[in-house]
Order: structure tokens, then C-alpha cells, then sequence
């Protein structure tokens, strides 16, 4: 893509939040004034009108049809982000008496695990930070607590690039999920875990909602004294409506789920995201030059880390792709590099025109 003017659009490669699907964001561009036969936009209408009501409620059987949500799993449409539910969860899920289990494959899981400190005692089951959060641990390097309240995991981490292809076996112990960037990217087996976490600024929506699927169950361990909007149950009672929602937020997130139906569901959409994946480490494993963070079989689908041989090259090669419409690619600060987070609305041509940039670099620098 040419060096890009204010009304094209570039090729964002931001972690979040992140690249929208282009027909939504052209669709939300029509209705915005005003919702058809409605005559307000959906920011002005009440959220206890029946028009609203048809929103959350697509929006909710949308989620529920991609991902195949069992009947006794509740959907809520929340704010405060996943780093919200970092605290919500242990407030609710995790008593006096007992203990949880995390286990640490990167920075967000790190963060989880901080919050759940300060409401109880966590048994940290692995942790994959000596070897610099580049892989998921095998089976018999997590040290679970049958006993455990819940198991905590990240399904997929953003700054490092560290993905789960696969569940931890947790037994009896409900298994919990921070999924916020890599949710409704391919199918998963929800019936496997307890609850499920995303802040829908990657894949689902813009940033301001928190996705949250939680298994009926749950609700029977949370104490009597819960603070209430902190409290799954009032959420659940109300339908994610105890206060005002993010209704333009809800009403992304509908249009985004049927644009990834028109897809082909969560089978089209993982296809997809394999084959720009793979466009991209095949670019990054072709060289020297380039050098992947994450070990291959932990190698993420949305977030793809990796390094050149010096950090001026790196600062030189994020200023040059910025330049040439390539934007986002400064890897986190806490880790350095580059970082190409292609995520469900990411186009393939934006991949290539990378790899292009990628080839083009080295030549000059290699």
C-alpha cells in the first residue's frame, strides 16, 4: 500500500484495539445518525427500549451460535476490560477458605495473577517466565491442586505471542479463561471451561465491552455480601442491564458476529487466520535476519513477535513500515521487537504487503 492520505486506510497492525471488520464499520457508518426506522442513533436511545432490547439480545445469540454455547452457560456484555474481571473473578469464585490455581505464560497472565492475590491464596501451578515466556508448558510441568477452587489460564498472550492450542487437563477444577485475544478467532470447546473472559477490542468489537460466558454452577459459590455490581449474579439477573451498558459497544459487537457468519463461522474464520499466519512465520523462518519469539508449536495465530539483529535495526524497520502505510508494528515496551498482531479483520494483503516490506528491509540491511 502507498504511503497513505487522512481518508485511506492503512494497514493497522495494533494490538488493541485493534483492526475492525470493514463492512461493519461502514454499516455502523450509515446507521449512526440514525437506526432504521428508528430515527436516533444507537448512542441516543435508552437502553431499556425494546429497540435495545433486540440489539443486546442478537448481539447475545450471536455469540452463543459461533461459539456453540451450551444452554446452562449465561452471556454478559460487561465493562472495565478483562483487567476488570483480573478482580471479579477471584471476588466471586475464590472463598476465604479456599485457593487457586494459575498458571503464568506471559505478561497478562502475570497481571491476573497480581489481583488474585489480594483476595486469597493462589498456588502459581507453572510458570514459563525463566525461559522468557516463548512456549506452553507440557502436561507434566503444571503442578495442579485438585483441590482448587479454579484454574486459571491465558489463552492467548498478546505482548509475547505465546498461544494455547490446546486445554491444561483440569480435572474437576473448573477451568477459567482470559481468551481477549484470541476469542472467536477459531471454534473452542466452551463446554470445557467454567467461564470465559475477553475484552472485545481484538476480535470482537471496539474496546469499552467485556465478553463474559460463565456456566450456571458458578453463581451457587459466590458469597452473600459480594458488592453488587462486582456480583455475577446481578449481572446475570439483569441481563448485563443493572446500569447503563455500552450500547454502541453492543451494538459493534452484533454486526461484527454476522460478519463473521457471512465467513463461514469459526471454521471460515480460523482457515483464514492459519493461512495469514503462516504467510508470515514462513517469512520470519526463511531468514536469519528475522527471528521468531515463540517456540513453533507455541507460536500464536494473532499476535506474531519476532526480532531483527539489533534494536536499532528494529526502531529503523517499525519507523520505515509506519512510513509506508504498515502501522503498529513497535513490539510492547516491555519486551522490545516486532509485533504484528493480525487478528480476525486483518486482510491477507496487509500480511503480504508486509512480508513484501520484510523481504525489501533485509535486502537493504541484512
Amino acid at each position: 500500500m502507498a504511503q497513505a492520505g487522512m481518508s485511506e486506510r492503512i494497514y493497522n497492525f495494533s494490538a488493541g484495539p485493534a483492526v475492525l471488520p470493514l463492512p461493519v464499520l461502514e454499516q455502523a457508518q450509515r446507521e449512526m445518525l440514525s437506526l432504521p426506522g428508528v430515527g436516533m442513533s444507537v448512542m441516543e436511545i435508552s437502553h431499556r427500549s425494546k429497540t435495545f432490547d433486540e440489539i443486546i439480545g442478537r448481539a447475545e445469540s450471536g455469540v452463543r451460535e459461533l461459539l456453540r454455547v451450551p444452554d446452562n452457560y449465561h452471556i454478559l456484555f460487561l465493562q472495565g476490560g478483562a483487567s476488570l474481571q483480573f478482580s471479579m473473578l477471584p471476588m466471586n469464585l475464590l472463598p476465604a477458605e479456599g485457593s487457586a490455581d494459575y498458571i503464568i505464560t506471559g505478561s497478562w497472565g502475570k497481571k491476573a495473577l497480581k489481583e488474585a492475590k489480594r483476595c486469597g491464596k493462589v498456588n502459581v501451578a507453572a510458570n514459563m517466565a525463566d525461559g522468557g515466556f516463548k512456549r506452553i508448558p507440557d502436561d507434566e510441568e503444571i503442578n495442579l491442586d485438585p483441590g482448587a477452587s479454579y484454574l486459571h489460564i491465558t489463552t492467548n498472550e498478546t505482548i509475547e505471542g505465546v498461544q494455547w492450542k490446546r486445554e491444561p487437563d483440569a480435572g474437576s477444577v473448573p477451568l477459567i479463561a482470559d481468551t481477549s485475544s484470541d476469542i472467536l478467532s477459531h471454534p473452542l470447546p466452551v463446554e470445557k471451561y467454567a467461564l470465559i473472559y475477553a475484552g472485545a477490542q481484538k476480535n470482537i468489537g471496539p474496546s469499552g465491552v467485556t465478553l463474559v460466558i460463565l456456566r450456571e454452577d458458578l453463581l451457587e459459590h459466590i458469597s452473600a455480601d459480594q458488592h453488587t455490581m462486582l456480583d455475577y449474579r446481578t449481572q446475570v439477573e439483569n441481563k448485563s442491564l443493572y446500569n447503563t451498558p455500552n450500547t454502541w459497544g453492543i451494538y459493534i459487537v452484533n454486526l461484527v458476529c454476522q460478519w463473521l457468519q457471512d465467513k463461514g463461522g469459526l471454521e471460515g474464520m480460523s482457515r483464514e487466520n492459519e493461512a495469514k499466519a503462516k504467510l508470515l512465520y514462513d517469512a520470519i523462518d526463511a531468514t536469519d535476519f528475522y527471528r521468531g519469539h515463540a517456540d513453533v508449536e507455541s507460536r500464536s495465530l494473532m499476535n506474531v513477535t519476532f526480532r531483527l539483529p539489533s534494536e536499532e535495526l528494529e526502531k529503523k524497520f517499525a519507523a520505515e513500515a509506519t512510513a509506508r502505510g504498515l502501522d503498529g508494528l513497535k513490539g510492547h515496551r516491555s519486551v522490545g521487537g516486532i509485533r504484528a498482531s493480525i487478528y480476525n479483520a486483518f486482510p491477507i494483503e496487509g500480511v503480504s504487503a508486509l512480508v513484501s516490506f520484510m523481504k525489501e528491509f533485509e535486502k537493504k540491511n541484512g
